[in-house]
């Protein structure tokens, strides 16, 4: 029972650190940073992190592609339109993948932290996006 608990704790920690490497990549928030280092590992309470700041950088995302579009000719704004959607679908069909049925709780924080990290990226891409 010990050697399980031990081999939990290892997977957590190895899914664990990956985010917090991320967090300073993709621009997340202190305040996600603050949730993981409260959640102790527990899976629930991670999701409930990830889940939150998933939030908040949906609408840093959507504050940017506003922005992007209000710089844009009609023609522009439609292929950022296509763009964006063909770029949604591939997200959710990504993100959806990572979530196995099989894989047991951490493959839910792994899904959900894929959601974040590429909402978080693509925020990040729109808003350094240089108009010719």
């Amino acid at each position: 029972m010990k050697t399980i608990t031990l081999s939990l704790a290892w997977a957590l920690a190895a899914t664990t650190l990956p985010l917090a490497a991320q967090a300073q990549e993709a621009k997340l928030t202190k305040q996600f940073s603050v949730c993981m280092d409260k959640s102790e590992g527990v899976t629930q309470h991670m999701v409930e992190c990830i889940d939150a700041e998933i939030k908040r950088q949906d609408a840093r995302l959507n504050k940017a592609y506003k922005a992007l579009v209000a710089d844009l000719n009609p023609e522009r704004k439609k292929q950022l339109l296509e763009a964006q959607r063909a770029w949604l679908k591939f997200r959710d069909t990504n993100c959806a993948f990572y979530f196995d049925s099989e894989g047991g709780t951490i493959a839910r924080v792994q899904a959900v932290d894929c959601l974040m990290t590429m909402t978080a990226n693509r925020a990040t891409e729109l808003e350094n996006f240089n108009l010719p």
